[in-house]
């Protein structure tokens, strides 16, 4: 593993999750730290908390939460398959995001949805319907 940081030099927690993609910007990055969203090593931390290597940091990303790995200090943001290089999400992290995705697409199945939208005549008996 190459590390692009000079001997003694520190990545701060929002500026890594930003090199390592998870955030669009730093400052999306530090309003996620800031607010408890994210967690590093289970506790709640600042935006300039310093990384090392080995850490465990949560980061909620839609509706799951990853779990991942502090691989490499990066503090320049890389091309999406560079930046994958800089942590290792955890098995029990992806067996649980696998399992949260097959249940919300079940869930899916029982909530049908149609297959274009109502035309004139449907709406107004949707209308008529609602107001009985």
């Amino acid at each position: 593993m190459q590390n692009n940081l000079k001997e003694g030099q520190s990545v701060r927690l929002d500026k890594w999750l930003w090199a390592a993609r998870f955030y669009k910007t730093r400052s999306i990055a530090r309003d996620a730290v800031q607010s408890g969203k994210v967690q590093y090593n289970g506790q709640r931390s600042k935006p300039g908390k310093i990384v090392e290597l080995g850490a465990s940091i949560k980061i909620p990303q839609g509706s799951d939460l990853k779990d991942v790995v502090v691989l490499q200090m990066k503090e320049q943001r890389l091309g999406a398959p560079l930046a994958q290089l800089m942590y290792k999400e955890t098995p029990t992290s992806e067996t649980l995001r696998a399992s949260n995705a097959e249940a919300r697409r079940l869930s899916a199945f029982h909530s049908p949805k149609p297959d274009n939208r109502p035309d004139k005549k449907q709406r107004r008996q949707i209308i008529q319907f609602k107001q009985q």
